[in-house]
């Protein structure tokens, strides 16, 4: 049998939400009625949106799928610029629940033909004036729109307690608006037949708060509101905005982009005594922003190290959008135990390998090569190898 809806109507349904976020991108958002989380699942990509919230009275559907709402491991590896925090509630949405307040946008999708008709102005209540969100979607069935589908006599779902009409909605979306001071924008997904007048599918009213309003619905003051919800899931995502998140970033960006360097200077520097042609480090990443750089930008050795500096390093395109100036660059890896900087804080010291050396046409006796600097430099790395790997067990 053909679909009669493709996507099929849950899906163009969460999809409206998508939008309207990309639109507006609030920055918490709150899904009434959550149930097994798909829509949450969605949102989460989205990352202009900082605290996704969940409620849902039935704790067993929402337990069956809160775990895909953690994070990839690939989101620890790269991590996103802003903070994401997720939490899962079993509750009622007629009940008052402080930490549903504040929200950009509460999203009712498919929710309020499940409660019972007596409860729905305890409900409006509760969303608006209660938590009296800056934006509202609420969806539900146009009762309508019911003769068109094949089978359906009565309502759509068994727990169904009720299915408005057009008019009907819009009378009880109009009331809230009077009585909270919103305005709404009326809508829906799956379309009907073009020669059937019966509106969509699954009607949607979008409101807003009106600010030329707002001033007289500031939404029901309880100083004191006590938590009615029971907390099932909360996760927070990793974000540059972890000092500690940050740093390590940091580091695997400025040891990849030295290494990087060096690796081309020692070939360059091999090419050298192999060729009498003129030595110059390879394009990388960034070349072009150093063309006005001053001399001495080139990886030098110094106390058995290859030192690169660290405006070399800076153009990396990873880096840059991290620290963004030489000066914030030196400041975060000062006193950065994974780094080892010159006195003056201009390079990075890495170590001379055995392969390095092969590179390098340098006498080993030398006391620039083997001085008291490669000593410390060398006990450097092998002290931070040891603490990575202690921090590994």
């Amino acid at each position: 049998m053909k679909p009669l809806f493709s996507p099929p109507l849950y899906m163009q349904r969460h999809q409206f939400v998508v939008d309207f976020v990309k639109k507006h991108q609030p920055k918490k958002v709150v899904d009434l009625g959550c149930a097994d989380c798909r829509l949450l699942r969605k949102l989460k990509y989205h990352r202009d949106t900082e605290v996704l919230v969940g409620v849902d009275i039935n704790s067993a559907v929402i337990r069956q799928k809160m775990y895909a709402l953690a994070p990839f491991p690939s989101e620890y590896l790269q991590p996103g610029d802003k903070p994401l925090t997720i939490e899962l509630y079993q509750g009622s949405v007629i009940e008052k629940e402080p930490r549903t307040k504040g929200s950009d946008l509460v999203t009712c999708i498919e929710l309020i033909e499940h409660l019972p008709f007596a409860e729905v102005e305890r409900f409006s209540e509760v969303l608006f004036g209660y938590m009296a969100p800056a934006a509202v979607i609420v969806s539900t069935p146009n009762a309508d729109f019911n003769p068109l589908l094949p089978g359906c006599s009565g309502f759509r779902h068994i727990d169904h307690k009720f299915e408005w009409t057009r008019a009907e909605f819009q009378n009880w979306a109009l009331d809230v608006c009077r009585l909270y001071g919103y305005v709404v924008e009326f809508t829906g997904v799956g379309k009907a037949p073009c020669n059937e007048n019966v509106g969509f599918c699954s009607q949607m009213g979008v409101f807003h708060k009106d600010i030329s309003r707002s001033n007289s619905f500031l939404g029901t003051e309880n100083k004191d509101d006590t938590t009615s919800y029971r907390l099932l899931y909360s996760v927070v995502y990793p974000s540059l905005c972890d000092n500690n998140i940050f740093q390590r970033m940091l580091v695997n960006e400025v040891l990849y982009g030295a290494e990087h360097i060096k690796k081309k200077w020692l070939e360059t520097s091999k090419e050298k005594e192999e060729g009498p042609h003129e030595c110059q480090v390879s394009k990388y990443p960034g070349d072009h922003q150093e063309q006005s750089l001053a001399g001495g930008e080139e990886p030098y050795l110094q106390g058995g190290a290859i030192c690169v500096p660290l405006a070399r390093v800076l153009p990396f395109p990873k880096v840059h959008a991290l620290c963004g100036s030489l000066r914030r660059l030196q400041e975060a890896l000062l006193g950065e135990s994974r780094v080892k900087l010159t006195n003056d804080a201009e390079a990075l010291m890495l170590p001379i390998s055995e392969e390095d050396e092969e590179e390098i046409d340098v006498d080993e006796e030398s006391e620039e090569y083997r001085g008291p600097a490669c000593t410390e430099t060398m006990q450097f790395m092998a002290d931070c190898v040891q603490e990575d790997w202690d921090a590994e067990l």
